[in-house]
């Protein structure tokens, strides 16, 4: 039997708030015909085939990423931290249109540079802007969990005559589970909730049918098909709680020091991954901006993007800690966390639905920042719970059990002892919130007070109305902003330093 844990009650009183939006989707829903049609089934397919493709490609590009941020000592480290994450503050239709822009016959790069190039498109094309876009959950949460290992069983692996790669396969990886399991719900999550990347390549998931139906106002077919997705959330969200990882005593970390000139070459792999994802949208954004300049653009958008996030980011984290505490105390604890989730896999134009209907009951609501940031927090609670959580499953409980015994309260033991020591998993899930939250569309566009436009308004303002070249200022200024914030973010981590050599140095 479970002993009761005092983060049970806000656990549960902020799962039943994350709730309340899916309750209003039940109201709203049409009656459920032609679940087995052709159309129906077709939207399953590709749902699924999109959300698998992204899952296996962010874990492939992700977690290598992750050791060679965590692990390698190289020049420039959190330089090369934050551009590997940068993905992050670039929006993924943003993503999803310089690609298509830029590929094809009549592309950019055909017009620049003079050669054609394949088109990028349907599954294929939306597999590839959701991988570019998503590797990020998965390198900052694998981070987390293996900057928490100690390097005391790599060297020991090591004395009895193990490879240094047979080590991270076999040492490394498997201590680090949670975090990769977290890492690829978030994108598992992100795939089944976007729109834009479908929309502009062309693919019917349910994401771009429910936007379809809310423009064409059929709010009833947008709703039964938001909860037909919600089943697969939950399918999602089953297979991660199925993963289990036994906790370890946290040490020093581990340290690869590279031979002598040899740093660029650790490097290399990533380039790929940092034209595509990085370097060819600022190339297209920097054309458009020479063709069109900045008109129409004011920096009260960047302000307003900015406020709104960092409060939700505030909030988010607040709300977070008692959620990742309960979780790791019982049962009922991690019932209530993986109810938070559900909120991540309601697209975000049914997020805003709902709570325009619920700001039209509470007037005093109604058309407020306050609506709008709790949106951000209810579509992105999960990135700071999943972060907090997988720091704190590798703290040594004999540490908050021998300040237990030497009279410290359970506040006090929280205050000094708890929260400092997850402060990293805190500091990642505010990055990740602060930085989705920037690029979140539908729900700031039907819950933005009146007069507010943010980075995300403007920039799919432009994009309906079929100018594309006045995104560029937006879009730059969007990866500014970003990119500052989460360097800021990421400069507060602290870790042990352990130095094992991942080749003979010379």
């Amino acid at each position: 039997m479970n002993r009761w844990s005092a983060s049970w009650p806000l656990a549960g009183l902020i799962a039943l708030v994350t709730v309340a939006p899916i309750v209003v989707l039940f109201d709203l829903a049409d009656a459920p015909t032609g679940l087995f049609e052709a159309r129906n089934l077709g939207l399953v397919a590709n749902t699924l085939l999109l959300t698998a493709i992204t899952v296996a490609g962010s874990v492939l590009v992700g977690v290598p990423l992750a050791m060679l941020t965590a692990f390698v000592q190289l020049p420039w480290r959190r330089f090369w931290l934050v551009l590997l994450v940068a993905p992050l503050a670039m929006p993924s239709y943003i993503g999803a249109f310089t690609l298509y822009a830029a590929f094809g016959p009549g592309g950019e790069i055909e017009n620049v540079l003079g050669f054609a190039t394949p088109r990028v498109s349907g599954l294929a094309g939306a597999s590839l802007v959701m991988v570019l876009y998503t590797y990020p959950f998965v390198l900052l949460t694998t981070r987390a969990a293996l900057l928490g290992q100690d390097a005391t069983l790599v060297n020991a692996a090591r004395s009895l005559g193990t490879s240094f790669w047979i080590c991270l396969w076999r040492v490394v990886l498997p201590r680090a589970l949670t975090g990769i399991a977290a890492g690829a719900l978030l994108g598992a999550l992100y795939a089944l909730s976007d729109f834009g990347t479908p929309a502009i390549m062309g693919l019917d998931t349910f994401t771009r049918v429910i936007y379809v139906e809310y423009n064409a106002f059929g709010l009833g077919q947008a709703a039964l098909f938001s909860l037909q997705l919600l089943v697969i959330v939950g399918l999602v969200l089953y297979l991660e709680s199925r993963v289990k990882v036994t906790p370890e005593r946290p040490g020093r970390c581990l340290q690869v020091w590279p031979r002598r000139g040899r740093a660029p070459l650790w490097l290399l792999p990533a380039l790929p991954v940092v034209l595509l994802a990085i370097v060819l949208p600022l190339a297209v954004f920097g054309t458009w901006l020479w063709r069109e300049g900045a008109e129409g653009f004011e920096l009260s958008y960047a302000w307003n993007s900015a406020r709104a996030s960092f409060l939700a980011a505030v909030v988010a984290v607040i709300a977070a800690l008692p959620v990742a505490h309960a979780a790791m105390s019982g049962r009922a604890g991690r019932l209530f966390e993986r109810v938070t989730y559900l909120g991540f896999g309601v697209p975000g134009i049914v997020m805003g639905t709902a709570l325009v209907y619920l700001g039209l009951k509470l007037p005093f609501l109604y058309q407020t920042l306050a609506l709008l940031v709790l949106a951000y927090v209810l579509r992105f609670l999960p990135l700071a719970v999943g972060t907090i959580r997988s720091t704190a499953e590798g703290l040594d409980a004999g540490v908050v059990n021998a300040a237990r015994v030497l009279g410290a309260g359970r506040r006090e033991v929280f205050r000094r002892v708890t929260l400092p020591l997850t402060m990293r998993g805190v500091t990642a899930g505010a990055a990740l919130v602060f930085l989705e939250a920037m690029r979140e569309l539908p729900a700031t566009l039907l819950l933005a007070p009146t007069g507010f436009e943010s980075l995300a308004t403007y920039l799919w303002r432009v994009y309906e109305a079929g100018y594309f070249g006045r995104a560029a200022v937006p879009g730059l200024m969007l990866v500014l902003i970003s990119g500052l914030g989460l360097a800021l973010m990421l400069s507060g981590e602290r870790r042990a330093e352990f130095g094992v050599f991942g080749d003979n140095r010379p």
